[in-house]
């Protein structure tokens, strides 16, 4: 997609763990091998006629980088890729059966809004950190 980078995070915008999880990514990224956007966002429905794997609904973490569209469980494996030791070894969910990790996923999604509340504003990212914010 033009003009979008290679390795996205696609996320709820309003989920309090979702705000964690991108705030915790983004301190960890050293490299800086990824952006993030809201599931709500412009770039998501950019991404959503390209791959039509994307889901609408708010409650599934999405990855998109050169190789494809990552749901759920099978995100996080891949996002920990991008991340430095001791975080990479998250990588190793990949074989935990998916039907397994996403049930936990899914179990996380349903209650993550009881537990962690809604995000009704963002705190105010540095300069550095905006260049990682897409729409």
């Amino acid at each position: 997609m033009e003009n979008l980078p290679p390795r996205i995070v696609l996320y709820d915008g309003v989920c309090g763990l979702c705000d964690r999880l991108v705030q915790f990514l983004v301190a960890r990224d050293h490299a800086r091998a990824l952006r993030y956007a809201p599931l709500q966002g412009d770039t998501a429905a950019r991404l959503r006629t390209q791959h039509a794997t994307i889901p609408t609904d708010l409650d599934t973490m999405v990855f998109v980088d050169e190789s494809g569209v990552y749901l759920r469980s099978r995100a996080f494996a891949r996002i920990a890729r991008y991340l430095p030791m001791p975080w990479r070894l998250g990588t190793v969910i990949r074989f935990v059966p998916r039907f397994l990790a996403d049930a936990v996923y899914g179990l996380v999604a349903r209650t993550r809004y009881r537990i962690f509340g809604k995000v009704d504003a963002c705190g105010l990212p540095t300069k550095e950190e905006r260049q990682l914010l897409l729409p």
